[in-house]
């Protein structure tokens, strides 16, 4: 009988809402067209949201120390830039091409988290800004390298463009990549002294520092791994589109937001997780290529991510307003009970 509340709790985890979402989407879908329930093409839709699950993963750290990081999708396009014109101008190795742009990644991330950290600069201003930079950058190193903008870059070799459409015992390998990464952002976030600094900055910097965590450091490395990611992202893109251009990610930001805030973390800073994160990324990724593949055109598909960001906003501010709530009356029923005990003692 004491395991019952236990069970459940695991049972009424929004993370298992989420699951029940993406089954009721994959069975909605595929009622309306039945190529959609196909495994192959199911998991052949990876390509089309592979960018949204990876960044959204990281972006997950940002949002639990606090802040706020919404310049992933002009990191997308600076990175498959970089790797393009290393490669075509420069003569440098494709893989190498790739190690750079991840470092770039980094670096820009690295930027950012300095001016959030040290400077104390709003993190949605500091990323809105990155945001128009990076994209100005990559539209610029295009400009420099005498690359016309809507054509891009392409004729990348045949051991760059054909990882993105291997597949491994009927798995694309796109799919166990982000498979990997949310393991081993679990593994960060959850199970290691770093996850807790960062919950703990979100929740009481003042108490981190006085507990000796560098919290400032702490919350620059966030963006910095989110940086990182999204330079990933960019460069499997890259080599699933088999062209390099300035303007991938420019419409991953909703997406990326609506994941980690449906995914359960908090934009107040605190609470999250990557389950849920990778969960609601799938969520998110599912319907988009259910919509395509019933034919409703891209510009629209943003209409219903933004529906479900209210939606997530909305419920997690009613659950915190009624657990608010039930604090409040149970509070008062115990100083009730005290007053009245207290009251009936003989004199």
């Amino acid at each position: 009988m004491n395991r019952l509340p236990e069970i459940s709790r695991k049972l009424f985890r929004w993370e298992f809402f989420l699951v029940i979402l993406l089954i009721a989407e994959v069975l909605f879908f595929g009622s309306l067209n039945p190529r959609f329930l196909r495994p192959q093409v199911l998991f052949g839709s990876i390509n089309d949201f592979l960018s949204i699950c990876i960044i959204s993963l990281f972006v997950t750290f940002v949002l639990i120390t606090g802040g706020m990081d919404i310049q992933g999708g002009s990191i997308v396009g600076l990175a498959s830039v970089m790797v393009g014109i290393l490669w075509q101008q420069a003569g440098m190795n494709i893989w190498l091409a790739c190690f750079c742009a991840i470092l770039g990644g980094m670096v820009c991330g690295l930027l950012s988290g300095f001016l959030v950290a040290y400077a104390k600069v709003q993190s949605m201003v500091v990323t809105l800004g990155g945001s128009f930079f990076y994209a100005g950058v990559a539209v610029t190193l295009t400009k420099v390298a005498k690359v016309e903008a809507y054509k891009g870059i392409s004729g990348f070799p045949q051991s760059f463009t054909s990882f993105s459409s291997l597949w491994i015992r009927g798995i694309p390998f796109q799919f166990i990549i982000f498979l990997a990464l949310t393991i081993m952002g679990f593994i960060l976030l959850h199970r290691t002294k770093y996850g807790r600094y960062l919950f703990l900055c979100g929740i009481n910097p003042s108490a981190a520092e006085y507990s000796g965590i560098n919290s400032r450091a702490v919350v620059m490395s966030a963006y910095m791994l989110t940086g990182m990611s999204a330079a990933l992202a960019g460069i499997i893109l890259t080599s699933y589109l088999g062209t390099a251009k300035a303007d991938f990610g420019r419409e991953l930001t909703l997406p990326i937001v609506t994941a980690v805030v449906l995914g359960g973390t908090s934009t107040l800073g605190g609470r999250g997780t990557v389950i849920g994160t990778a969960l609601a990324a799938l969520v998110i990724g599912v319907m988009r290529f259910g919509l395509s593949m019933i034919g409703i055109f891209t510009q629209y598909q943003d209409i219903p991510v933004g529906i479900l960001l209210i939606i997530a906003v909305g419920m997690r501010g009613l659950a915190a307003g009624f657990s608010k709530t039930s604090l409040k009356s149970n509070w008062f029923l115990g100083l009730f009970k005290k007053v009245s005990v207290s009251g009936c003692k003989p004199d």
